[in-house]
């Protein structure tokens, strides 16, 4: 089972960078085919062989996907998507 981890700072303020990691959460969930939901400020989403985090604190966003063993070696594929989404959304 692989982890992408990924923590990028922001300047944006919570509320804002909430606003945006659900445009990024959004994205994945079309990607991944995923069904995502807020408690607080982190929001979870879930699929099939994969699932995964998006925390928002005041000045940074993390976001963790586990993936199982059918997505495993598409694990570089989505951190790279995630890296690109995250600089997208966080700008």
């Amino acid at each position: 089972m692989a982890t992408v981890d990924i923590t990028r700072e922001h300047t944006l303020g919570k509320e804002t960078a909430r606003e945006r990691a659900q445009k990024l959460a959004d994205k994945l969930a079309q990607k991944l085919d995923a069904k995502c939901t807020w408690q607080g400020d982190e929001l979870t989403f879930k699929r099939s062989g994969a699932d995964g985090t998006i925390q928002v604190s005041d000045d940074n966003v993390r976001v963790q996907v586990k993936l199982g063993l059918m997505l495993t070696p598409m694990a570089g594929m989505i951190r790279g998507e995630v890296e690109k989404a995250l600089e997208k959304y966080l700008a």
